[in-house]
């Protein structure tokens, strides 16, 4: 028999090929919880770095099963409403049910070459509807089963500060997309509570993923638009944040220690939003 604080609970995750979702899926695995493991797996046009690969989920699945989990892996686009549904069900109908949620799938920087406008489209789909699409999948099985659980929604220090926005389209749309989760939050909060289950939402500044180690936003440094020098610092003496930061927090928020915990907007930011 497993053992750990998650033993017995089975957890969705979105994004989970690689960076903050497979830091997540690993760390539940220690825990006792097995893992339904969802991810694109495919690029994604306009996005300026590479995206995960399905060879990136296969070492995401067999990192939970080193660490005694079970795991249903699925390629699914967030965006794709059916799609998404269809992983889910059979990810949950092969584990037994499901008990946490982590909506962690999202996309960053656009390419220079996409038009803002479409930028723009792009990270809400993908940031915003992509979460939305995720809770719809599995919220309602979570009814049904009447056994409680959590939700967490990763979001962005970006989510809760406008800092980084300059109308160029290469972030406004993520800083927007961050922000509605909030409310998305907020709302699923109210909706959830009556059936135990809880949400709540996470939000890292900078973490070391190929989401921020890429050449786009290295050039942002370097080539700053309009000779603007952008403002990406946190308060205390850190730089980008470890996946495993990020993790701990989540591993706090779907736990049995934060079973009153709902509704929160969690910073995890070293102190991004204060500065």
């Amino acid at each position: 028999m497993r053992t750990g604080q998650h033993a017995g609970r089975v957890a969705l995750i979105t994004g989970a090929a690689r960076g903050q979702g497979r830091s997540h899926a690993w760390r539940l695995a220690e825990q006792g919880a097995d893992v339904v493991a969802v991810d694109v797996c495919a690029p994604i046009a306009g996005v300026a770095y590479p995206m995960a690969s399905p060879d990136d989920l296969a070492a995401t699945a067999a990192g939970i099963r080193e660490r005694g989990g079970r795991v249903s892996a699925h390629v699914a686009d967030v965006r794709d409403a059916a799609a998404l549904s269809a992983a889910v069900t059979s990810g949950v109908e092969e584990l037994g049910g499901v008990d946490i949620v982590l909506a962690n799938a999202g996309i960053g920087m656009a390419s220079p070459g996409v038009s803002a406008a479409q930028a723009f489209r792009d990270q809400l789909d993908v940031n915003t509807v992509g979460v939305w699409n995720t809770v719809q999948a599995a919220a309602p099985r979570m009814i049904e089963q009447g056994r409680g659980g959590a939700i967490v929604v990763t979001s962005s220090s970006m989510g809760l500060s406008g800092r980084g926005g300059d109308g160029s389209g290469q972030l406004d749309g993520y800083i927007a997309s961050k922000h509605a989760l909030v409310g998305l939050v907020r709302g699923w909060a109210h909706w959830l509570a009556p059936h135990g289950i809880r949400v709540n939402s996470v939000h890292p500044s900078g973490v070391a993923t190929t989401m921020v180690l890429n050449d786009a936003v290295a050039a942002l440094f370097t080539d700053p638009p309009d000779g603007q020098v952008p403002d990406v610092g946190n308060l205390m003496p850190v730089g980008l944040l470890d996946a495993a930061d990020v993790t701990a927090a989540i591993d706090w928020l779907v736990s049995d220690g934060a079973r009153y915990v709902t509704g929160v907007a969690l910073p995890v930011d070293a102190g991004f939003t204060v500065r």
